[in-house]
């Protein structure tokens, strides 16, 4: 009997040791898979370039969003698409929507203000899309190419086609997250959100 107690710890510890390297595993595997992603570009004809939200100021649009949005830009001007769909709600404290500042941005672009759409209710990547295919279903659209950051590209395209969308990846090339140190706090904030979205649409 006094054996037993010891080969129970060492049991259960062993048990504990692997639940650890598997969940290490895992979220390497995730992150070798975001990090993979990235660098896929899928641009091609499309109806639209939906340009995923990001930080505005009263000023005018962040540089991150402004990456985002002039390679928009280039896809545009390159023949790819020929609408641009800017998204974003409002937040707090500013006079006006994220989509708004990025019309803007993309008219002082001289891009015409007719080939530019807004949505401008959503505060997350998936209402950025879920509201962005409403909007593409009412003018009869149906195909999209979808721009954010490398590091954002992998939930985004996840996203969209567990929506059913018929899109296209394309990352920005002069994202603004070169660094490690500004590159390793995105990935992490990624990973955390595309394991959390994986799960919960393993139960919904």
């Amino acid at each position: 009997m006094k054996n037993a107690v010891p080969k129970r710890k060492k049991r259960s510890r062993n048990i504990l040791i692997i639940a650890v390297l598997v969940l290490v595993v895992y979220i390497a595997g995730n992150a070798v898979s975001i990090c993979t992603y990235s660098v896929r570009d899928e641009r091609c004809v499309a109806d639209v370039v939906i340009v995923l939200g990001a930080a505005t100021y009263h000023d005018g649009v962040s540089p991150v969003y402004r990456e985002r949005l002039n390679h928009g830009i280039v896809l545009y001007s390159q023949g790819y698409v020929k609408k641009i769909i800017v998204t974003g709600g409002f937040a707090e404290g500013n006079d006006w929507s994220d989509a708004y500042a990025a019309k803007l941005y993309l008219i002082s672009q001289g891009i015409s203000e007719e080939d530019i759409l807004m949505e401008e209710q959503s505060t997350i990547t998936q209402e950025n899309l879920e509201n962005s295919q409403k909007l593409m279903a009412a003018l009869g659209y149906q195909s999209a190419i979808i721009v954010s950051d490398p590091l954002h590209m992998k939930r985004a395209m996840l996203l969209a086609k567990d929506m059913g969308m018929e899109a296209y990846s394309s990352p920005t090339e002069t994202t603004m997250y070169r660094s490690l140190k500004t590159k390793v706090p995105f990935l992490a904030r990624e990973l955390f959100y595309y394991i959390g979205y994986k799960w919960y649409r393993i139960f919904i």
